[in-house]
Parts: C-alpha cells; structure tokens; sequence
C-alpha cells in the first residue's frame, strides 16, 4: 500500500498538528515493511527534516510565500494533483483540510470542532469561508480520524460525518515525558526559567477557551486566605500573546488586576526538552479548559507522575479517567479548593501522582499508530467511502 501524507504542518514541532504528524510517522514509517510512506511539502520546503523510511515530494506551486492562498492552493490543487501523479492508494491528511476532489481515497484527522462550537475562532469572512470548505471537504472524506471518542461524538453531532466513517485514535505522550531524577537536570531549569521553590503549573495556550482567566480568578481566591513562607505561587508557562485581542486575553493583565504581583511567574515559551523537568519540579498541574480534543498537556504531566486538575468536560475525563482531580472549570471555589488541597497534602500529591504515572502508561505511539495504519488500509479498500455528490455546506 502506498500512503501519500499532507506535510503542510511538517517541521512545525511547536503546534499541535505538527508535533502529531512528527509523532505519529515517525511510528507508522517502521511499522509495516510493505507500505510506503510518501511526504508531500509545500513548495519552499528543502530545509524541512527528513526522516528514515518516508519518501518526500515537493510539487510546485506558491507555497506558504502566498499566506493562506497559498495554503489553500496546495491543500485543494498542489497535494491531490501529487497523489494522482505518485499513484497514491490512499491519502491521508492529517489535520482538517481535506481536497473537496481527492483524486483518490482520503483520510482526514479532524483534531477537533471548535470553530463549529465557537463562533469567535472563525475569524473574519475568510475564515468563514475556509470553514465551509474544510467542513465539506470532511464530510466527502472515505475515513476521519480524530483524537478522542469526545471530539468522535462531536463531529457525528456537528460535523454530520455518518458515524461508521469516523474513527477515534487516542494520542500518547512526548517519549521524553517522564519523572526527572537528575537534581542537577532540575536545578538546571529551575534556574534558566526562574521557578520559585514550590509552585502549582499550568502549561499551554491563552486564548479564551483555555480558561487561564478563570484559574488566575481561582487562584487569586485561593491565595487570598494564604499567607506566610508557604504562600501558594503559581507559574503560568507558554508564548504569551503578543498583543491582547478579545480572544487572547492576556493574562499578565489579568494578573495584576486581581494584585496577584509576583505570586504568578510567566516564564515564556518552555522548550520540549525541558517539559519534563518543568512538569516533576511542580507539586501539581492544572488545566482548566472548557473544551479540548485531546488534551495532550495534561497526559503529559501525568506521564512525569504529575498530580493533575482538569475539566470535567470533552476530552479530559477520557484521558484523565479516575487518576486526576476532575473539576468545573467554571465554578472558580472548586478549582480553588482542588488547588488547596493538593498544596497543603504531600501524601495526597504522592497518591494522585502514583494514579497519574499508571494512568499514562496506557497511551502508546505504537498503538495509535496501529490504529491509523487499519484506517488508513480501510479506506484504501473504499469500505464505505465519502459521498460522490456535493454535499450541504451549511454549518
């Protein structure tokens, strides 16, 4: 079987579609002598990294040079026209922008739904017209894979995908994500993003979804009846915007408002090798998001035995299951009284992270990667493909 994949997101290792690809090749590239792997990149592509055992193409075209025209062009036109031309068995696109005329059968992962939940992730015109065109081009796909049986129900709901053409293969943690032993590795970090001896963590994006708005409110609660040498600190790790807009609050504003002054670091942008250190340095970490896909922060702080607070919401209850505190990330006392409890109580961290590290070590590469290669050989087959006809572009 010939499998020709999407690279748009290629070499992106500091976005979510891009750490995915760069995960889930590299395991689908050993896993089977008798598929070949074909890495269609957009045009300006020659520094992209290679890896062994994928072919790579680049076709012609404007490439990202053109921004989202150029985009576009190579999603609709560029990429099925390479599969025509490298005689592709099936394609396979591995985020939400499948061709609306595949040239052959196609797979597309839908990581999530948010802009059909969330009106203000559309953007202007453009965006909403590109979600018409993803939209449809999904529901002409022959599979659509997706990261968890949460974002599954959501896209049967919202996306109108009938519901034997989807498949939910559940994601694993960065290998490098486990407890750190190394004291000098820890100090290390500790000292390069300038970390407080104790400290609750929260790692990941700012826009409003995320919820950081609603955890700085519930720590500032929290912090509010703490005082003294063991006075909670929070650090809130990740690029921060670099404007404020209505969608990305920011939150060092935010943190001043509620005078939460040096109780909260902003250390930036954590590089991946450092995740682990940063995640066994906290006592706890907590995401209150009011809507993931996946959630692929909180499994890998449990992968560092991490004692976690997640939503009770989407995908974060399937991932975190009974080894983390699930909570309202709307009701701040609770996220508050999660937060207090877990600080003040070493033999509770000790428990939660012990639940979490077991927890983790269900999710594997190999196996989300065995599950892809029998979607990807499904639809190959055309067992049940998309439908021939223009569908309805309503949302």
């Amino acid at each position: 079987m010939h499998v020709v994949v999407n690279g748009w997101f290629w070499g992106q290792r500091a976005v979510g579609s891009g750490q995915y690809l760069h995960h889930l090749l590299q395991t689908l590239a050993g896993l089977e002598p008798g598929v070949r792997w074909t890495l269609v990149l957009p045009p300006g592509s020659a520094d992209a990294p290679r890896m062994v055992g994928v072919r790579y193409a680049v076709p012609r075209g404007p490439g990202r040079r053109w921004g989202p025209w150029g985009k576009v062009a190579f999603e609709q036109v560029a990429f099925p026209l390479a599969c025509r031309r490298l005689g592709a068995e099936v394609a396979w696109v591995p985020y939400w922008a499948g061709p609306f005329f595949p040239s052959c059968p196609t797979v597309v992962t839908v990581h999530d739904v948010i802009p059909l939940l969330f009106r203000e992730y559309r953007g202007g015109a453009w965006g909403e017209l590109y979600l018409r065109l993803v939209v449809a081009s999904a529901r002409r796909a022959t599979r659509v894979l997706t990261d968890s049986r949460a974002s599954a129900e959501d896209i049967v709901a919202h996306l109108r995908v009938p519901r034997e053409r989807v498949r939910a293969v559940l994601l694993a943690a960065d290998p490098r994500c486990r407890p750190v032993r190394d004291a000098a590795t820890l100090a290390s970090v500790r000292e390069r993003y300038g970390l407080p001896e104790r400290f609750a963590l929260y790692l990941g994006g700012f826009d409003r979804r995320k919820n950081v708005a609603g955890l700085l409110r519930a720590f500032a609660r929290w912090a509010a009846v703490e005082a003294g040498e063991d006075a909670p600190r929070l650090v809130v790790a990740g690029r921060l915007p670099p404007r404020e807009t209505p969608l990305f609050p920011h939150p060092a504003r935010l943190a001043g408002e509620l005078g939460l002054g040096e109780r909260v670091c902003f250390p930036g942008w954590v590089d991946d090798a450092d995740k682990p250190a940063l995640y066994t340095l906290a006592e706890f970490f907590v995401f209150p998001s009011l809507y993931e896909g996946f959630g692929l922060p909180v499994l890998e702080a449990m992968a560092c035995g991490t004692p976690v607070i997640a939503s009770r919401r989407a995908s974060l209850p399937e991932i975190v299951g009974d080894a983390g505190l699930l909570v309202d990330p709307e009701d701040e006392g609770q996220v508050a009284s999660a937060m207090a409890h877990l600080w003040h109580s070493a033999e509770a961290r000790r428990a939660w992270g012990e639940r979490a590290l077991e927890r983790a070590s269900r999710f594997h590469w190999e196996e989300a990667a065995a599950q892809t290669l029998a979607c990807l050989q499904e639809a190959a087959e055309r067992k049940g493909g998309g439908s021939p006809q223009a569908p309805d572009l309503g949302l």
